[in-house]
């Protein structure tokens, strides 16, 4: 493993934990410059292609749904754990789903569930990028709605 530090390869393996998400937890030390740090494994497991509104199709990228919930939790009470949580939940979904290939806008639809039990402002957020919510009043009905339950 390349040592982020001084870019050699030449590390020992301290520690290893499972994580809650299926992967492996590395804590290392840097043989020359004697820096420490961590690596994860996952196993890769295909996850079905995502057809964009303009039909173009991309691979599904874990990190693009975390970056997107990551805006939307900006300095709210939602931890990292949580935001890694339900972008492992999403993503475990839409392999479950069993298909080659979902609507980008089902991906959402599972992100703004997940965040709209996580944090209702962060439900917000994402959901006035995702759907659209170009006007005060679109606004206004979601939080509207979310109030009533």
């Amino acid at each position: 493993m390349e040592c982020p530090y001084c870019h050699k390869n030449n590390s020992k393996v301290l520690d290893t934990t499972h994580d809650s998400h299926g992967g492996i937890r590395r804590r290392r030390e840097c043989m020359e410059c004697k820096q420490r740090f961590s690596s994860i494994e996952r196993p890769i497991l295909s996850a079905p292609l995502i057809i964009k509104l303009d039909g173009s199709r991309e691979e599904f990228d874990r990190e693009k749904l975390a970056r997107g919930i990551r805006i939307s939790c900006a300095k709210r009470p939602v931890s990292a754990a949580d935001i890694e949580r339900l972008v492992g939940s999403v993503e475990a979904i839409l392999r479950n789903l069993g298909k080659a290939e979902v609507s980008s806008r089902l991906v959402g639809e599972y992100a703004m569930k997940g965040l709209k039990d996580l944090d209702q402002i962060a439900y917000i957020r994402y959901a006035t990028v995702y759907l659209r919510m170009d006007d005060l009043q679109s606004i206004r009905d979601e939080i509207d709605q979310l109030l009533e339950h």
